[in-house]
């Protein structure tokens, strides 16, 4: 690899941004990373009622079972971005790919409620490592920006393909194995991840990062948490005083945490760079299209198996066409966007989800298998396009050395997205859901726990006569169903805003532009066997990477 040795402001090496060899094999390394975190995404609902029947948790053991990983995550998720920037991204991933394998063995073997809950959680702190950090090196392994977008457009359709191949993968499992085999199928990924990954991947830093103020990441930690469980169990609970307690607690935290990154001299997290339009509109159509997708998502599943009557196995297929559209879009998102133009591609593909979304207002108990992958397809399509180019112009917008941090901001969009849209859009289908009218013969007391889910209404009919409690599941089902397309539709028009601000926000916008602000970064390969050249060196980005 050819070196230009320069003095720069810290009187270190520079080397140029030449194509770095086995750069594609550390992308493969890489995505495997992020096909573990699809696939542990989904896989855990399908094991969730052969949990509940060995463990026996409470209901709310139960809840926090489910969503104290992603509260985990969400908190620190922008702490974990910058820690790598600060210490190492390799390093980081490396650790946190251990330490996730370790925790889905304790998970495995969970004895208890409370050993289930804790395994979660310190696999939510191992995670939060994972995506920042892969996403980050792909910004420092690649440095041509037409590279960038196709290795992007991988990683992203390695995430698609995660999240599809969770329920049939973990479909399979439960119809042969007990609940923790869905745990383990993460040990080889992350033994292969480590073991290989360690050889091929190059360390990247920010070669002056300043400390790792622990103030700020208790700030972001205690915010993002208290806001996220504040939206997800308004959701469930309706508005008591103690969930708006934790909601002002969490704003307040988020308020103290963004005006003490304007003071400090090395911020966890670079507040300047919102002020690009392009890091704004990228960051803010992320988190709408969640929002909105996320109704579909979490509903989807219970309508395909408690509805439709589907085998977790073949709901998992029907979800597949989904996953077959991101990764086909994700994979020519680049291509596209450089043809046609960046706010073409992320609005168009926002316009294409929100019509999708728009067509599940149809959807009913009849709907056949060829209607739910169609829509599924197109809804993979857009949100492939969409996200794929989003997280490159994320990238492209950020100096090589807060990449961590910028591409953590991207996934905390993505988690609070997420609570958003399964509280407002859960509120919807809950409040519908519940009104359904009790059937002939069935005593109103049955019917008020029958309201409670929709999993709660079959277990309650089957503790009447068979006439009357087939009645009760049917009038059940059908007011699900109603609340799902109020869902959509709403979801709908939340995705049809996000591709007109997308195409306000994203105008001139353009792939491989310059970044906000830049500072050398250094980029060490980890001796010969690593393939990235014969011994440590360090660089910096190119003339055409800062201002």
């Amino acid at each position: 690899m050819t070196e230009t040795i320069a003095s720069g402001p810290a009187g270190s090496a520079h080397v140029d941004d030449q194509p770095r060899p086995g750069r594609w094999l550390a992308l493969a390394v890489l995505v495997l990373a992020v096909l573990l975190v699809g696939v542990d995404a989904t896989v855990l609902g399908l094991a969730t009622p052969f949990l509940s029947e060995d463990l026996r948790p409470s209901g709310t053991q139960l809840l926090w079972i489910g969503d104290i990983y992603s509260f985990v995550i969400a908190g620190l998720l922008v702490s974990m971005g910058s820690l790598g920037d600060r210490i190492g991204r390799k390093k980081l991933l490396l650790i946190g790919s251990v330490g996730f394998g370790a925790m889905s063995v304790l998970a495995a073997y969970a004895s208890s409620p409370e050993m289930m809950i804790l395994a979660r959680a310190l696999q939510g702190v191992a995670g939060a490592t994972l995506m920042p950090s892969t996403l980050a090196l792909i910004r420092n392994l690649f440095h041509d920006p037409k590279e960038r977008s196709l290795a992007i457009g991988i990683w992203g359709a390695m995430a698609s393909a995660g999240m599809a191949v969770g329920p049939v993968l973990g479909g399979f499992l439960l119809g042969h194995f007990w609940w923790g085999s869905v745990f383990l199928i993460n040990l080889p990924v992350m033994a292969l991840l480590v073991a290989v990954g360690a050889k091929v991947i190059p360390e990247s830093r920010n070669p002056d990062p300043g400390p790792w103020d622990i103030p700020s990441v208790l700030l972001a930690l205690v915010g993002i948490v208290c806001v996220v469980y504040a939206i997800k169990e308004a959701a469930v609970e309706g508005y008591r005083w103690d969930i708006a307690f934790a909601a002002v607690i969490g704003v307040l935290a988020l308020i103290v945490f963004v005006r003490r990154q304007l003071t400090l001299e090395s911020p966890l997290l670079n507040m300047k760079l919102f002020h690009h339009r392009g890091f704004s509109g990228a960051v803010l159509a992320d988190l709408l299209t969640i929002l909105g997708l996320s109704g579909l998502v979490f509903f989807l599943s219970q309508f395909l198996q408690m509805v439709q009557l589907r085998s977790p196995l073949n709901a998992g297929l029907v979800e597949l066409p989904a996953a077959v559209g991101a990764v086909g879009a994700g994979l020519a998102a680049g291509w596209v966007a450089r043809r046609l133009s960046v706010r073409i591609v992320v609005a168009g593909g926002l316009a294409v989800v929100g019509l999708a979304l728009a067509g599940c207002t149809t959807l009913h108990g009849d709907t056949g298998t060829a209607a739910l992958c169609i829509i599924l397809f197109v809804v993979g399509v857009g949100a492939g396009f969409s996200f794929t180019v989003t997280a490159d112009v994320i990238l492209s917008n950020v100096p090589k050395e807060e990449a961590g941090a910028a591409s953590a901001v991207s996934e905390t969009a993505y988690e609070l997205g997420a609570a958003l849209g399964i509280a407002l859009l859960g509120s919807i289908v809950t409040s519908i859901y519940r009104g359904f009218a009790t059937p002939l013969g069935v005593p109103e007391p049955v019917a008020d726990a029958a309201r409670e889910s929709l999993g709660g209404a079959f277990e309650t009919a089957g503790q009447l006569p068979a006439d009357q409690g087939a009645a009760l599941v049917k009038a059940a089902q059908d007011s699900f169903v109603i609340g799902v397309d109020v869902a959509a539709g709403v979801g709908a028009v939340v995705l049809l805003a996000a591709a007109g601000a997308a195409w306000f926000l994203l105008r001139g916008q353009e792939l491989g532009s310059s970044p906000v602000a830049a500072a050398p970064v250094a980029i060490t390969a980890e001796g010969p066997e690593a393939g990235f050249g014969p011994g440590p060196t360090t660089g910096s980005g190119s003339a055409a990477e800062r201002p």
